[in-house]
Formats: C-alpha cells, sequence, structure tokens
C-alpha cells in the first residue's frame, strides 16, 4: 500500500537543523508519528515528499523555512510584565529561566508557546515564534506502516459538529 490520501501513515523520523548537525526531535527509540496523510496534519511540503512512499522505504529530505514554520517574526519576540508570569509576586526559577519555554494562554482562551529569551527589572523577553522558525529543517527516517482508517478514524475525523462543544465527550 502506498501513501496516499486519507490512508494512515507511521513513520520514524529525525528532524535536524543542518543536514549533519545534532538531532532536534527523533522518535526512534520511541512511538512512531502516526497521522491520517493529506488532511492538514502535518506541514504540506513534510507531506508532499512521502507521497507514494510505501511501508520500509527510508526518506531524506529539507525544508526551507518557507515549507517549515516560517521565517522569525520580529512582532512575535515581546516583553511580558513579570507580574503576569509571578506567583505571589515571585517568578518561578524553575519555570520561567532563560531557554525554558512556557506554555501561555491569552484572553480568548488560545494556547501558545513562549522561549524566555531574557529576564528584565520589570518585564521578560519571550518570542512567541515556532521554535524552529527561520530553520532549515533535514528529515530522515522511515516509514513503519500504511494502512487503511479504521472506521472510527474516519468518522472522528469527519465529525460534524451538531451541538455545542463543551467537553461533553461526543467526540
Amino acid at each position: 500500500m502506498i501513501i496516499e490520501k486519507d490512508k494512515v501513515v507511521s513513520l520514524h523520523y529525525e528532524l535536524r537543523t543542518e543536514k549533519n548537525g545534532d538531532i532536534q526531535e527523533t522518535t526512534k527509540g520511541g512511538q512512531p508519528l502516526t497521522f491520517i496523510y493529506g488532511n492538514q496534519q502535518m506541514l504540506p511540503k513534510f507531506e508532499e515528499n512521502l507521497a507514494n512512499l510505501k511501508t520500509g522505504e527510508k526518506f531524506e529530505f529539507m525544508l526551507d523555512p518557507k515549507n517549515g514554520y516560517g521565517e522569525v517574526n520580529p512582532q512575535m519576540i515581546i516583553d511580558i510584565p513579570k507580574t503576569s508570569l509571578s506567583q505571589d509576586g515571585k517568578l518561578d526559577p524553575n519555570i520561567v529561566a532563560v531557554g525554558k519555554v512556557i506554555g501561555m494562554q491569552d484572553a480568548q482562551g488560545n494556547r501558545f508557546n513562549g522561549t524566555v529569551l531574557e529576564i528584565k527589572e520589570d518585564t521578560v523577553n519571550m518570542d512567541f515564534n515556532h521554535t524552529m522558525a527561520g530553520k532549515d529543517l533535514f528529515f530522515s527516517g522511515e516509514i513503519v506502516e500504511v494502512r487503511n482508517e479504521t472506521k472510527e478514524e474516519y468518522e472522528h475525523r469527519n465529525h460534524q459538529h451538531d451541538h455545542e462543544c463543551t467537553g461533553c465527550g461526543k467526540h
């Protein structure tokens, strides 16, 4: 079976920012990455590079920033008041430290991550760009399995919300 639209793909991969650089992410030694091909779950060019591969086949390709996580947007680097990150008037050094990624939420409930760049007197300078923004992405790996969706996977993917979603457990 080949990789094509609506097939379930499982693969192991390594991600580097330079062809022979240090591994930034890997699934080797753990659970494979599994997704439904052609359903906007992965970067479009990532999927395009996997088209028509079969179980057992290896892959290696590079995505430039434009086709990966985009260029670094300077407007996504901002100062956050320390009071927004404090508990009882103090910053927890185990959470707010240079290089740490902090999960945040805006007033509308949208979740996103920010990397602490600098701790200043009254603010914390944070970068809300994706951690791989502005970087080339070198992927290598192997296709573990290509299969049809199960009935449950198909129904979940095609579930139409005919109710207001409030964590009802109907998904």
